[in-house]
């Protein structure tokens, strides 16, 4: 009976185990562009359900009917700014509240995500809302691939993959497939740090020119290059930063610092005043705090007050502070490389200069997604089916939180 038991044990064991090994063979077979566009689709399929489940039961509002359809639903909020600039560009006089105050206006939104639907338009004859949603959704699954590129020179494969999947997954996604220019930023900013990793400096050029007329990057992009030029040059023995190389990314860093200034200098020169665009940015702002001038490295605080109160405004702003520096040491986050983290730092720098933090602060924070990959370092599976899905509650979060109207609204996306 012995012989007879130990020899039909490995037939039982071994049926099982070989399934899995030959699934894991093909998988290893199919090439990561079809994985990632596979995690794209799958994702694109929940985020829609939850866009519609909530279009279905929205009311009637400043920007559509109630119950609207998809394309009517993904372009609200500041998708109407967008459509403006598109078919009638921007105004030469800027409005003028009866304060006396610079209104509201579209110098806020730059061109380069319009101009794109505009043409389009022309081309297809299709109207605005569907054409803005294709090309948002276009450029979310050409992001998704340039993710996973951007991923593989910091991580392994399989924590890029995952990366991909949170950044599909994130609370944020659903405003990849709606009418704005964040799709379209995050598809030329993850161009560019790809570029820059792969330390092809000239070809930044034209990515940095577009990215810095899509959304105000180019002085947090500026920013990031002179500090990567910095450091190569600080670790120059051991990673040789030959002169024609320094001086190429120190021309293109100058040139990104140009475009970051070149939207507000084209304001003044068509309204005639100087200050046309920081005085539209500052407008949106004053339904929190009135009309101030724009005084850098005080919005948070001013933000943090107008949220919190005295002191504890003050202190939770410090306290954000403090959070995000060690963050930016800890192993998973020093995992990205030196490179992503600068940008990272950047960016952040950037934003804590001249940003009034409110609910669009969510979306302010996306270019930072580099983060996600230090998110997605742990191997477990209950992690990542963990961390995946309470993304995706919190893109239900978000769309009741900011995307959905239910009447005085004081959360824009």
């Amino acid at each position: 009976m012995t012989p007879t038991s130990t020899s039909a044990t490995p037939v039982r064991r071994g049926r099982p185990a070989a399934v899995p090994a030959r699934w894991r063979a093909r998988y290893r077979l199919v090439p990561w562009w079809a994985k990632v566009i596979t995690i794209w689709l799958l994702s694109r399929v929940v985020t829609t359900t939850l866009v519609m489940v909530l279009a279905s039961v929205q009311g009637q509002n400043p920007w559509t009917t109630a119950k609207p359809g998809y394309t009517a639903f993904a372009t609200m909020w500041d998708s109407l700014w967008y459509n403006i600039v598109a078919v009638g560009g921007y105004p030469s006089v800027l409005p003028v509240t009866a304060e006396g105050h610079i209104g509201e206006n579209a110098w806020a939104f730059m061109p380069g995500y319009p101009v794109v639907v505009r043409l389009l338009m022309l081309l297809t004859g299709a109207p605005w809302a569907s054409v803005a949603v294709f090309v948002s959704v276009a450029c979310s699954l050409g992001t998704a691939l340039l993710f996973y590129r951007l991923m593989r020179r910091v991580q392994p494969q399989s924590t890029a993959l995952f990366a991909v999947v949170l950044f599909c997954a994130a609370p944020l996604s659903p405003l990849l497939q709606f009418g704005y220019a964040e799709s379209m930023q995050l598809l030329l900013l993850t161009l560019a740090l790809l570029l820059v990793l792969e330390r092809r400096y000239l070809l930044l050029v034209p990515v940095i020119a577009v990215m810095g007329l899509t959304r105000p990057t180019g002085l947090a992009f500026a920013l990031f290059l002179a500090l990567h030029v910095g450091y190569r040059w600080y670790s120059r023995a051991r990673d040789p930063f030959p002169l024609r190389e320094a001086v190429t990314a120190s021309a293109v860093a100058v040139f990104s610092g140009l475009m970051g200034l070149a939207w507000p200098a084209l304001a003044w020169a068509v309204t005639g005043s100087v200050t046309a665009y920081t005085d539209t940015e500052l407008a949106w702002r004053s339904a929190y705090i009135g009309y101030q001038e724009l005084v850098p490295f005080t919005a948070w605080f001013q933000s943090g007050v107008w949220w919190l109160g005295q002191p504890l405004g003050i202190v939770a702003v410090v306290a954000l502070i403090l959070a995000f520096t060690v963050a930016m040491f800890t192993p998973w986050v020093k995992s990205l490389g030196v490179d992503l983290r600068l940008w990272v730092l950047s960016y952040a720098l950037y934003l804590f200069a001249v940003f009034f933090p409110q609910s669009s602060v969510f979306r302010l924070l996306m270019p930072m997604f580099p983060l996600l990959g230090a998110l997605a370092r742990p191997r477990s599976i209950v992690y990542r089916v963990v961390v995946t899905l309470l993304l995706i509650c919190g893109q239900w979060g978000w769309l009741l939180l900011c995307w959905g109207v239910d009447g005085a609204d004081w959360t824009p996306p």
